[in-house]
């Protein structure tokens, strides 16, 4: 999982857009996976107060998010 577009990136970004941070997870940032499931949490929550309940997107925008920060990470060089 070192470049973009790798393979592990590929299976991480498609685990993001399911449950966001899992992605992140999968490549071993814990960190960051916890942030973003907050994250999508917080906005589902929102977004369902705001709509009544009716349209709650707010996971749904998250999880895209997520899913494009795990498919353009690139480990650091160390």
């Amino acid at each position: 999982m070192s470049a973009q577009g790798s393979t592990g990136n590929v299976i991480a970004a498609i685990c993001s857009f399911f449950i966001p941070g899992l992605g992140q997870l999968v490549q071993g940032r814990v960190l960051s996976a916890i942030g973003w499931f907050v994250t999508a949490c917080v906005a589902f929550v929102i977004t369902w107060l705001l709509t009544l309940s009716l349209l709650p997107f707010g996971w749904f925008v998250v999880s895209v998010f997520s899913c494009i920060n795990a498919a353009v990470y690139r480990r650091p060089l160390a």
